[in-house]
């Protein structure tokens, strides 16, 4: 029994990945918790399991006693003696059990500690795993789509987790088999497992794109300061260096809009807008309202962080953008309310 005990802790070593250790640990304690039902619950039954000596080893110690008063802990000294030569009144002696007393007990046992000792471990790994992961962003493949809610379930190195229908971009279609990048959101540890939240739409997503395109990010020449996004539609971010000499905005553009292409290419022809980030709240918003051209900004002093920008005439249209996205997204990535008006003073409208 022993041989083929540890053999098939060895195989799941390889298997799983789990150490024998572990799953050793588990089956011991769960053995001893059975069988101490048998000795009216005293915690006198103990189990050694050695994996590298594969010793399997199930006993009871009992007090070395000249009369018996409690028939589960005590033993006569002539029976201790069989046990041990030197035994003596007062000592403790170990009585082996043999594994067929238990065998039944043993197996149903380990079946069940097996199981629930793999969820253990393949829940922390995918924790563990995921946790080292935590908005980052990671090449999974789809391996199936709910045709109820959209959802995705996607594999991950060797774990599994759900892309919701929600945090899937607009108009997507996803194929089984798909390679996408998906960004995670959060890890949180429930009753259930490890929860894991992926996301396709996050504008964090758009930053690390842009940090594996952009040498002068990743070694920090380059700040991302702020981003907002549509997801499908436009995503604006804002960039600067402390390094004056350092143009940040065409470092993410890159030689003839190599780089910036590249992101839009990934994020299947979402529109970017890479502008230049400042202390300055006007000159910040001017440049967040791309590409349109701004005349003026008034801060409002009375409101708080309320601005009114005036652009030409010509330029309202492009200022406000397609059903409001323009403004809307500008005023995300600055944190200011933008009111826009016609230098004329004369809405198109």
């Amino acid at each position: 029994m022993n041989q083929e005990f540890f053999d098939a802790l060895t195989m799941m070593e390889k298997e799983k990945g789990i150490p024998a250790e572990f799953i050793a640990q588990k089956i011991s304690t769960a053995i001893v918790t059975a069988l101490k039902k048998d000795y009216d619950g005293n915690e006198i039954v103990f189990c050694d399991i050695d994996c590298d000596t594969k010793v399997f080893k199930v006993y009871v110690r009992k007090n070395v006693v000249e009369e018996i008063e409690n028939e589960y802990t005590d033993i006569l000294l002539a029976d201790a003696k069989k046990i041990n030569k030197k035994a003596a009144i007062g000592e403790t002696v170990d009585v082996i059990l043999n594994t067929k007393d238990f065998g039944r007990i043993a197996a149903q046992t380990a079946k069940h500690v097996i199981r629930q000792g793999i969820r253990d471990v393949e829940h922390s790994q995918t924790l563990q795993n995921f946790q080292s992961k935590h908005q980052e962003l990671v090449t999974a493949t789809v391996q199936r789509i709910d045709p109820r809610t959209g959802n995705a379930t996607v594999s991950i190195g060797k774990s599994e987790a759900v892309l919701p229908r929600t945090e899937q971009v607009p108009d997507e279609v996803l194929r089984e088999g798909q390679m996408i990048k998906v960004y995670i959101v959060d890890v949180r540890e429930t009753e259930k497992g490890p929860r894991v939240m992926l996301s396709r739409t996050h504008p964090g997503m758009v930053k690390r794109l842009l940090e594996m395109e952009v040498p002068e990010i990743y070694d920090g020449t380059v700040e991302v300061k702020a981003v907002s996004r549509e997801a499908g539609s436009r995503t604006k971010l804002a960039v600067w260096s402390k390094n004056e000499d350092v143009d940040a905005v065409g470092a993410c553009i890159g030689p003839k809009g190599t780089r910036v292409n590249k992101i839009v290419e990934e994020l299947g022809g979402e529109k970017l807008d890479v502008i230049r980030y400042s202390e300055d709240p006007a000159a910040f918003i001017s440049e967040a309202l791309s590409p349109a051209k701004v005349v003026s900004v008034e801060i409002d002093e009375e409101s708080t962080k309320t601005c009114h920008v005036t652009v030409p005439d010509n330029q309202l249209s492009l200022a406000i953008g397609n059903r409001g996205q323009n403004a809307r997204l500008a005023a995300k990535l600055t944190g200011w309310k933008i009111d826009i008006r016609p230098e004329s003073g004369v809405s198109e409208n």
